[in-house]
């Protein structure tokens, strides 16, 4: 098992050697613009014209996203499919959204074709000559967002400013969102040290332990599972994300042994529970919080709470993973594993499944 050195955190040539992977998370609110910037032609001529499709079937990366964005608001049924190809009822009275990045994605390649095939509405976000754009490109009037970079976030946020323009989701704001990302990336810049820098605090609570990760909204508890899938990438440890119902049989933790010889034997690493807050405060949350934090106190179990309650919905949302993505960097690095990709990184898994939160 690697050990945690605390001292690589604030170490240059540390720093430095990761410095690929700290670069391209500060990079993310600039590849929000230029993502936007790139789509502003197509998007000004996007717009509700009265018609609303049927349903709306997301398919490829991040279509469980778009589907918490839009479910609370949107007025007509939404799913997000799996793949591959599209449900048997769709067709030329829904809209189907594909987020496809320069990979190869074949259930994503799928859901374009079946949609060209079956004459549905489409909205396609992709680099040019991608396999996805490539697939989408026999339907004539389909809408397509021309995708700058292999960066997930910033392809759903020009998404989801399409479908707010459609009438069929909420406010976006994404300047909101990039200037909230910069924020995060200066308070967690590498040039902080420990003291006050939120993302390495974070890392040295899980330098020792197991990530147990929550959030209680359903966009927090998504961004619950793209933290837990950076940590596991960036530590090689086990994390786990879940609802409360199944977090809390794992705090049935043992006592910790006060007396017990730290160099008799490697730290047995024990769960530590990261609480995503994005401000909501339905009774249900409040109520789940309450029992996994009075669980973890009598098991004596760390508690970390990481905290953003202002600005919309995405903006929450992204913030919320970039710092979780942050601290899952300094993990890395504090273990010598700073070569390691991470979530965000194109040379990593590229497309994570979501069974890795579970």
């Amino acid at each position: 098992m690697s050990v945690f050195d605390d001292t690589r955190l604030d170490d240059p040539a540390a720093l430095g050697a990761a410095d690929h992977l700290l670069r391209r998370l500060a990079m993310a609110g600039a590849r929000i613009r230029a993502e936007l910037e790139a789509s502003a032609d197509v998007l000004s001529a996007v717009e509700s014209d009265g018609f609303r499709p049927r349903a709306v079937v997301a398919a490829g990366r991040d279509a469980r996203l778009v589907r918490a964005v839009l479910e609370p608001v949107c007025p007509v049924p939404f799913l997000a499919w799996p793949g591959p190809g599209l449900p048997g009822w769709a067709g030329p009275l829904d809209l189907v959204v594909v987020l496809g990045g320069a990979a190869e994605d074949s259930d994503a390649v799928s859901a374009a074709g079946e949609a060209v095939r079956r004459g549905c509405g489409l909205l396609v976000a992709a680099p040019e000559d991608s396999p996805v754009a490539i697939a989408s490109a026999g339907l004539r009037h389909a809408i397509r967002l021309p995708s700058q970079s292999d960066d997930q976030l910033a392809a759903a946020v020009a998404v989801l400013q399409a479908l707010h323009q459609m009438e069929l989701g909420p406010e976006v704001d994404y300047k909101a969102v990039a200037a909230l990302l910069d924020d995060v990336a200066i308070d967690c810049s590498p040039n902080n040290d420990v003291s006050s820098n939120p993302a390495k605090d974070l890392a040295l609570v899980l330098a020792d332990a197991l990530p147990l990760v929550w959030g209680g909204s359903v966009l927090a508890a998504r961004a619950a599972r793209r933290v837990v899938e950076a940590l596991r990438l960036a530590s090689g440890r086990p994390a786990l994300a879940a609802d409360a119902g199944h977090l809390l049989p794992v705090l049935n933790q043992p006592p910790r042994d006060l007396f017990a010889d730290p160099f008799d034997k490697p730290a047995e690493l024990r769960p530590a529970l990261i609480i995503l807050d994005d401000g909501i405060e339905e009774a249900g949350v409040a109520e789940h919080r309450r029992k996994l934090e009075s669980k973890a106190e009598a098991h004596d179990v760390r508690v970390h709470t990481i905290t953003q309650a202002s600005g919309t919905d995405v903006a929450r949302y992204a913030a919320l993973t970039q710092q979780g993505r942050y601290a899952a960097a300094y993990l890395g690095i504090g273990l010598g594993r700073h070569g390691m990709p991470t979530v965000d990184d194109p040379a990593g898994s590229g497309n994570p499944s979501e069974d890795l939160a579970w």
